[in-house]
């Protein structure tokens, strides 16, 4: 099954986070907080302005974003669980080293 993300909504996989601190301290499953960061799995076409003219949204497939630890609605898609909220849940893309310093 596929799923395609109408306006200004996106589809997003939770990033795990780490299992153990800096310093090798393993933590349980119990103390683990949702994972704030994700991937984009697919964007839709974009929102409407005032006027009615499409705005594209700014992140696109693959990108690597920090979202807030309540954004989106859970939903599980051909047995993964996945997030699908609005761009503007979104708090920023988090980019590689390599990619920040070719933009700057």
């Amino acid at each position: 099954m596929t799923f395609r993300p109408l306006h200004d909504r996106i589809l997003v996989r939770r990033i795990e986070a780490e299992e153990k601190t800096a310093g090798g301290i393993i933590i349980p499953d119990t103390a683990k907080e949702k994972p704030q960061e994700g991937e984009v799995i697919a964007v839709g076409p974009g929102a409407r302005d005032d006027s009615g003219k499409l705005v594209e949204l700014d992140v696109k497939v693959g990108d690597r974003i920090l979202f807030g630890k309540w954004s989106g609605t859970e939903i599980k898609l051909n047995g993964e669980d996945l997030l699908i909220m609005k761009e503007s849940d979104i708090m920023g893309v988090i980019e590689s080293e390599a990619s920040a310093k070719k933009v700057a």
